[in-house]
């Protein structure tokens, strides 16, 4: 019928070897759901993007690179949120305003 064995050693080894695969399945699934999780509560715990930030140069005391609208791409990973204000401020001082999200722009500085 289902071609099994027909002895009962056979018939209880295939049902522990079954069992221990429904078990390793479970663990399995478990540790994804909690990865899940975790992955849920980081995401609505991430705080929000600024509006405006500041990448910064390298070495203590450097002066800034560039000022970027806060989801910019091509913003460097050493970086700080800025107020409208203090990003209005840096382009004033002559912070370079980045050519892929224009910040200028969008903070109606006229270049």
């Amino acid at each position: 019928m289902y071609d099994l064995p027909p002895d009962l050693l056979r018939l209880r080894t295939l049902r522990t070897w079954h069992a221990m695969w429904v078990a390793r399945l479970d663990e399995a699934i478990a540790a994804a759901e909690q990865q899940e999780r975790e992955k849920q509560r980081g995401e609505e715990a991430r705080p929000p993007t600024p509006d405006w930030i500041i990448e910064l140069g390298i070495g203590v005391g450097s002066r800034p690179i560039e000022v970027h609208v806060g989801g910019c791409y091509a913003a460097g990973k050493r970086r700080r949120a800025l107020t409208r204000e203090q990003a209005l401020a840096a382009l004033a001082d002559g912070i370079r305003a980045c050519i892929h999200c224009r910040p200028d722009t969008e903070l109606g500085v006229l270049g």
